[in-house]
């Protein structure tokens, strides 16, 4: 094998590797319930959204 070769596969295979690393951090059950409470953030923080459930609407 070339040395370029070994270059590109451990370049994928470092990749693959990092990938997987983020997938695994993000679905984590702690960092995954944080990031469903920062993505209603927008939802809890509107004033039409809050009037609607306040009042019992349950038109999205």
């Amino acid at each position: 094998m070339n040395g370029t070769v070994l270059l590109y596969m451990f370049g994928l295979f470092s990749a693959m590797f990092a990938f997987g690393l983020i997938c695994w951090w993000a679905y984590t059950p702690v960092n995954k319930e944080r990031f469903e409470q920062d993505a209603n953030l927008v939802l809890d923080t509107d004033p039409v959204y809050q009037n609607r459930h306040q009042s019992g609407d349950k038109t999205e």
